[in-house]
């Protein structure tokens, strides 16, 4: 395979000349240009990346941790970052780690091998204290709130979010209010389940844990949530649910069982899905697709040395009035 002062030699200029073209320089004269381009095509040149990758300090491709790909909430994230790396020119490696920490900690390690310039962290099992001990290697951006460490985030207010739900809920005449969602533990999780807790202390009525539902991530959990609630002797009026898939179930399996929403049973969504506004879902648009986007926007900011960090951004919310509340 031909090298560089093979291309030289043949196309008659000096070894910088094919440098600069091949790092597409800007000051090269258009004949030699063309001399150095026609003859990489005749010897049948090609680079050797993982070189260049060496040369440059850079490998140009992100890591992405995410627990699921088929998930409608981490496929629109992951809209938002495929969108923003096509513009900067990075390539994405995707973990899907189903909340494994082995899965999450393979791309750590990328990160501290130098085989990623960063990693974006869209969901976690790992522990805080241990990504932090990471961050020495290279940029790490997670989509959650991390408080006063020092880590690059992105995120929602998930308390306020929350209690906006259940608010607007309570200001409808709903006075036995539930929730749905998808793994109990998690700093997300936490933070739902403590301003559900603060709201109640607030309007003084007590905590039914009878109507947290967990492990509710698609249609199917939703139509199973209907049938669990009609099987307990007292059942909310109202729920919160965190998933607009859910939200679908819920409102297909209640039509089949006899239940009127909103009169039976009321219920606000979160993400704004194309199906919420399809079936004309109540819901909380949380800037989904936003978030993933400004994710990769911190991350390629630190790759590249424009920022030294850490850097944050909150998203915002926007509540969505439709028929279910």
């Amino acid at each position: 395979m031909a090298n560089i002062k093979e291309i030289a030699k043949t196309a008659g200029v000096s070894v910088a000349t094919v440098s600069r073209v091949l790092n597409n320089h800007p000051y090269v004269k258009d004949d030699k240009r063309r001399a150095v381009l026609e003859t990489i095509e005749r010897l049948n040149y090609s680079r050797n990346i993982n070189a260049v990758h060496l040369l440059k300090g850079r490998t140009q491709i992100i890591g992405i941790v995410l627990p699921m790909i088929n998930h409608t909430y981490f496929g629109v994230m992951m809209e938002g970052i495929a969108e923003e790396a096509l513009k900067s020119g990075y390539q994405l490696m995707v973990s899907q780690t189903g909340y494994q920490p082995e899965e999450e900690q393979r791309m750590l390690d990328m990160l501290r091998n130098k085989q990623i310039d960063g990693a974006i962290i869209c969901s976690r099992s790992l522990p805080l204290d241990h990504i932090e001990a990471y961050r020495q290697y290279g940029p790490i951006v997670l989509c959650e709130d991390t408080g006063d460490r020092p880590l690059s985030s992105v995120f929602l207010n998930h308390y306020l979010c929350f209690q906006e739900g259940i608010r607007y809920l309570w200001n409808k005449g709903y006075k036995s209010i539930g929730y749905s969602i998808g793994r109990l533990e998690g700093p997300s999780s936490s933070r739902r389940y403590e301003a559900y807790c603060d709201i109640h202390k607030e309007f003084d009525i007590p905590v039914n844990p009878q109507w947290i539902y967990d492990q509710c991530m698609d249609i199917e959990d939703g139509v199973l949530l209907v049938r669990r609630m009609l099987e307990q002797p007292e059942r909310p009026s109202a729920l919160v649910v965190t998933c607009d898939q859910v939200a679908a179930g819920i409102l297909v399996e209640a039509g089949r069982q006899g239940i009127q929403v909103p009169q039976d049973l009321a219920f606000i969504s979160f993400d704004n899905q194309p199906i919420a506004e399809v079936l004309d879902i109540t819901t909380m648009d949380n800037g989904i697709y936003t978030m993933g986007a400004s994710a990769l926007q911190i991350a390629d900011e630190l790759i590249s040395g424009r920022s030294s960090g850490p850097l944050t951004k909150e998203i915002s919310f926007k509540l969505i009035e439709r028929s279910t509340a």
